[in-house]
């Protein structure tokens, strides 16, 4: 069974950065994709980015090119969600998620687990 824990969330002003944290457990990690997905109050769960087994190849939600950054250290089996020049917008949970598929990586569907979350507030 895959462990999946998130870490690394808070309170920060807008401007600021976080990275988030998702440590991997109980499989290969290199068997999996990881995706990263957030959830605001009242609204659907929303694709962030996504990163391939291997870690060649990282993929991001159109609006959140260039302020987020995903990467995997497959040695320490966790992957990383760094989030620059935050606004209030990006105001979530935000959850990681893994996935043996290597395609339609951008639907929550796909995810086989899924961690816990972890909330992220940014004020104005």
């Amino acid at each position: 069974q895959v462990q999946l824990v998130e870490s690394g969330g808070g309170l920060v002003q807008a401007g600021g950065s976080l990275r988030l944290s998702c440590a991997f457990s109980g499989r290969p990690f290199s068997s999996y994709a990881i995706g990263w997905f957030r959830q605001a109050p009242g609204k659907e769960r929303e694709f962030v980015a996504y990163i391939t087994r291997s870690g060649s190849g990282s993929y991001y939600a159109d609006s959140l090119k260039g302020r987020f950054t995903i990467s995997r250290d497959n040695a320490k089996t966790t992957v990383y969600l760094q989030m620059n020049s935050l606004k209030p917008e990006d105001t979530a949970d935000y959850y990681c998620a893994a996935a043996l598929a290597i395609d339609w990586l951008r639907a929550p569907g796909t995810y086989d687990y899924w961690g816990q979350g972890t909330q992220v507030t940014v004020s104005s």
